[in-house]
């Protein structure tokens, strides 16, 4: 029984480990949208790009990969070789952080296959979540790939696609680790549910505003220009919500709203109903947080420091419910 604990305590640590580095991730992707770099690289070598340029004329070669971009070409031509070491620090450090997070994932894996210390479904969920890790980076270089050929920019799609599975990962990894600590869930009821569901649809709509600019369309609140509803609303039809940053930003604002509301109203249920507890009061001060942030960045025209905090306050938000998710199944059993 001893041995057991200290073996799931053992991959609930490391399983934590990779939860950090992946909020690390998710941080350093915004940061590097944010600062225009995530086009700064225009090559993909997984095992090759470890090392950054280390002599002059290597800069001076990657810099003139870098030139014949359409980013370069239509949007940054002033850029010294100086600039340009900027943006491909973002970039660089976003990769070279993922190879981390790969390497710290797979080789304490391998040891505990080796060990023979995986339950059955702890070892399911941990594979599929090296397999995710692995199609990550290539969802990542497919995204990138989207702005190198003839727009400056990617697709919105594309990283949207990029964002929910990052937003995966770490929900999976947590959910897991949580599992090994507290024990795993055996019954959650649909209400449960709908904090983290209206949170994860909010972030779904940020990337969409990530991935368009949609945030420096508008920058006024609650007002965007004279009403409340754009002027611009559905005027591209069925792909307005994809596709129209006005319609973008719009949906962003809506839906912060109403799941602030929905968690109001939610814990206040909760609270009637249940002993008081830490997660409930974490959800609801991340989400006052979060919603006062993202007001703050967006009348701010989205500065670097305050898109990150959004970021991060995202991040927070989505485990804060996560976390009060699984204390649910404690008060069920």
């Amino acid at each position: 029984m001893m041995n057991s604990y200290k073996t799931n305590f053992s991959i609930f640590i490391w399983l934590m480990l990779i939860a950090f580095l992946l909020v690390i991730m998710i941080l350093v992707g915004g940061i590097t949208r944010l600062t225009g770099s995530g086009l700064s690289m225009v090559e993909w070598r997984p095992f090759l790009g470890i090392l950054p340029p280390l002599t002059e004329n290597e800069w001076i070669r990657i810099f003139d990969l870098y030139k014949l971009s359409p980013e370069y070409k239509l949007i940054n031509s002033w850029m010294t070789i100086t600039d340009f070491k900027f943006i491909f620090f973002w970039e660089y450090f976003h990769r070279i952080w993922g190879r981390l997070i790969g390497i710290c994932f797979l080789i304490p894996f391998l040891y505990f296959i080796y060990q023979n210390k995986f339950e059955r479904k702890i070892f399911f969920r941990t594979s599929l979540l090296f397999f995710l890790i692995c199609i990550q980076g290539i969802i990542g270089w497919w995204m990138v790939k989207s702005g190198l050929s003839e727009a400056p920019s990617v697709s919105q799609y594309r990283l949207s696609v990029h964002l929910i599975m990052a937003f995966l990962i770490l929900g999976i990894t947590l959910w897991t680790a949580l599992d090994l600590y507290e024990g795993p869930v055996n019954k959650i009821n649909f209400f449960d549910l709908i904090p983290l569901i209206l949170i994860s649809i909010t972030i779904v709509a940020g990337t969409f505003v990530s991935g368009m600019d949609a945030g420096l369309v508008y920058n006024s609140f609650p007002y965007m220009g004279e009403t409340i509803i754009p002027i611009e609303y559905g005027s591209l039809g069925l792909l307005d919500p994809f596709e129209n940053p006005v319609s973008a930003q719009f949906h962003h604002r809506i839906l912060a709203v109403i799941t602030l509301i929905i968690i109001i109203l939610y814990s206040m249920n909760y609270l009637y109903k249940n002993k008081i507890n830490f997660r409930i009061f974490f959800m609801v001060f991340s989400v006052f947080c979060q919603f006062i942030i993202g007001i703050l960045t967006l009348i701010n025209s989205v500065p670097v420091h305050l898109g990150a905090l959004h970021q991060f306050g995202g991040i927070v938000l989505f485990l804060s419910a996560l976390w009060l998710l699984h204390y649910q199944k404690m008060s069920y059993s």
